[in-house]
Order: C-alpha cells, then structure tokens, then sequence
C-alpha cells in the first residue's frame, strides 16, 4: 500500500507481496488525520559560549520562561553580537505535524493560541508561512497579545537551553476545544510543556483533550520535552502516562528522568511498564524502539541477533507494534539502530531531530488506519496492530527522517525524502 495521500513517489512501502483484497486509494470516507496540541512559537536559535548563559542566569540544558522584556533585551544582544543563525516557526508538537505532513503528505490539525493581529514580515506571518499547507491552522483560537518565542542557546557541546517568552501560547480555553475533530483522529500528539504550569488555561484544555481522545479510543502520543521538566513532575508524568499515553518520545536523558534508568534499553523496558510503545532517541548512538506484541505474532529477525544489557533485545524487532490491552500474552521488543551512513559530518544543533523521528512513526500509525479502513479484511489486520510496518523498519525510516532534519540543521523538513535505494529486506524498500 501507499502511505496516506497520493505520491509522486513511493519510498517506503511493502513490494513483495500483493494483496487479493481489494484497496481503493483516495476512498471520501477514509478521512485519516493528525490532531495535536501546541505551544504555537517562533523558535530562535543562537551560539553561545557557558558564560552567556550564566550572565543571563539560565542552567545549561534547562527550559525556563523569562519576561517578555528580558526576551527582547536578549534578542537585541544577541541580533547585536551576531549570534543568531536562525529563526524557524517552532513547537515540538508543530514540528512533528509539519514533518508528518511533508512526508505523508496527508492533513493534520494544530490546536493552540497564536495572535490575533498578523501583519506581513512579523513573528507570526513566518510561523504560517513556514508551516505545510497540509497542517491545518483554522482550528487556533486567536488572542490579543504578542506571538510566543523561545530562544534555543547552543553552546560548543551542543547542549540546548531555551528561554521561553510566553507571549500568548497559553492562552486555550477548553471552550476552543474541537471535541469532534479529537476523537476523529488517527492520534492526538502533546508534549509534556503544555501540562507545565497548572494555572495555564492551556494545561486544563491539555487534560480534556486527553479525557476525549481515550473515551474515543485515539491513541494518545507524548513528547517528554526536557529532563528537568520530567525531573521536576516526574511522578505526575508516570501517572498520566500510565493511565493515558500510548506511545511516548524522548532522549534517553529525558527517560532517564522519568524511570531512573541511564541504560537505553533498560530505560526503555522500564518506559514499557507506562506505555505501549516507546521511542527514545541517543544522539550520535541512533535510536530505539521498544514496544509489545502479542506472543502468537511474534516474528523473529532475519539480521543478526544482538545483546546488549538485555539478552537478544532484537530478537523479534520484525514484529508489528500493538497495545499491551490487546495482546493475549503480551511480550516486550526492542529494536535499535545507529545514525543513517554514521550521522552527519557535523552535528550543529540536535533541535527537531527527535521530532522528525516521531514524525516518521506516526506517518507509519496513520497508515495503518489508513489500510484498516480501506482494505478491513487484508492479513494485516489479523490482529489490533498499532503500526502498520515492523519496529525494525520503522527504526530505519524514523532514523533517515532524522538524518535529514540534522543535515539541514533546521528543526523542519522542507521537502520529502530523496528517492529510495532499490533494495529489499523483509519486503519493504530500504532506506
């Protein structure tokens, strides 16, 4: 099958077999979207040396929010020094929709708050103008007020540190809600920076959207932010996570911080315990995938098994993601892969990197619920698959959709992918 929407090229698809089922693409009521909740931003990027960072009273790798006024005084220092290399229309859920639109082509709906009054060349004609035409923006609920900004300081280490300026990115009633839209969707994708302040109206709008999609049954989709956020509301996170998420994203620092665990893989089965499928990603160390699968669709790997802190962790990484609800006897995979031809030469800025990633794997969730309500009776629903591709090669498309955002160094994707390579394994083009 093709992925959602009709491509000029089809670059990651299975080609080994052909259906008997009947599949008509572009049916009016296979209607497969995104929806996702954001802090709509613009995000600045700067270098910066230690000292920077400690004059301005800001902790390496932290996230804080600071006035509007120190925002615009820092700006204006950092415009004067010449240390500004790029500013992008930001969001961790708005770079992940963006990139999923780019690669499915396919819509997606961003709910958030975003300025009433937009003018030509101002912060938030850049946010519309550089996000897909296939994201939706008519949902936002306009405000009174300056657009969001967050300034990404990149120290010589590659750290990250943001000082953010709320501008009005928090201000969402529930009332702007889309019940609807929300339980219509393939997922609902957050990020644990909207619940980061309780008295934010964009925090109890967060908690209801939740509460909509799991009474509608929509798979629930979290990005952890940073470690000292998880840090800081960990026990909270590990609640709601296991009671409403079901796929959650990170860096191992941020899983670290939510499980006290520093290994990748013992981070990640830890993770398991909360979710249903966990993708967490290691900088130069590439990427993991752990998930469930029901012991009866189990497939074993047809590369070389590999043991690491847990023993074979690949073992049955061709098998196809499903929820633990939903396994007879449910059994715990894993599946890893390093950066795509050994990563970039040079890695600037890690920033959207691990939102280009979950993109590629929410691409692969909507395209089995693109599959399932076209094609109901194909093998491939034989069970309640979450994915429609194996964890193994979802890795290796997650992995190429992340070398992509880094080579360009620019937390969005412009364009698809190149053409494929034409080799097969396991069925499918690889990358």
């Amino acid at each position: 099958m093709r992925f959602p929407g009709k491509r000029k090229t089809k670059h990651y698809f299975p080609v080994a077999e052909r259906s008997h089922h009947s599949f008509v693409e572009g049916s009016s009521d296979t209607d497969v979207y995104l929806a996702g909740i954001d802090q709509v931003l613009v995000d600045i990027e700067a270098h910066v040396d230690d000292d920077f960072l400690d004059r301005l009273g800001v902790g390496k790798g932290q996230s804080i929010v600071l006035d509007d006024a120190v925002i615009d005084a820092t700006y204006d220092a950092l415009k004067a020094a010449d240390r500004i290399v790029g500013e992008y229309a930001g969001g961790s859920v708005g770079n992940t929709l963006h990139n999923y639109a780019v690669l499915a082509d396919e819509r997606a709906v961003l709910l958030g708050a975003i300025t009433r009054h937009i003018t030509i060349g101002d912060y938030a004609f850049h946010y519309v103008r550089n996000t897909s035409s296939r994201v939706n923006l008519d949902h936002l609920h306009s405000v009174d007020g300056p657009m969001g900004r967050a300034i990404c300081f990149v120290t010589s280490d590659g750290e990250r540190t943001f000082a953010i300026s709320r501008g009005v990115m928090d201000d969402v009633p529930v009332a702007s809600l889309p019940g609807d839209l929300i339980g219509g969707a393939a997922a609902l994708v957050l990020t644990a920076y909207l619940l980061r302040d309780p008295s934010a109206p964009i925090y109890t709008t967060t908690l209801r959207a939740i509460e909509v999609a799991r009474t509608a049954g929509v798979p629930v989709v979290l990005s952890l932010g940073t470690a000292w956020l998880v840090r800081d509301n960990r026990d909270f996170l590990a609640d709601l996570i296991r009671d409403s998420v079901t796929i959650v994203a990170g860096n191992l620092d941020e899983f670290a911080a939510l499980t006290g665990e520093t290994d990748p893989l013992i981070a990640g089965r830890a993770a398991l315990a909360l979710a249903d499928l966990v993708l967490l990603t290691r900088d130069r160390h590439g990427l993991y995938l752990c998930g469930h699968v029901d012991a009866a669709q189990a497939r074993e790997t047809g590369d070389a098994i590999h043991s690491k802190s847990i023993a074979e962790y690949n073992r049955f990484e061709y098998s196809r993601a499903m929820r633990r609800v939903d396994c007879d006897s449910p059994l715990q995979v894993f599946s890893h892969i390093n950066p795509y031809h050994g990563g970039t030469a040079v890695v600037r800025n890690t920033n959207g990197a691990g939102d280009a990633a979950l993109a590629a794997l929410l691409h692969d969730l909507a395209a089995n619920a693109h599959h399932r309500k076209v094609s109901p009776t194909s093998p491939k629903h034989s069970a309640s698959f979450l994915t429609y591709s194996s964890m193994h090669q979802i890795c290796k498309y997650a992995n190429r959709v992340s070398y992509e955002v880094l080579r360009r160094n620019a937390p969005r994707l412009t364009y698809g992918l190149p053409e494929r390579e034409e080799s097969l394994e396991d069925g499918y083009w690889e990358w």
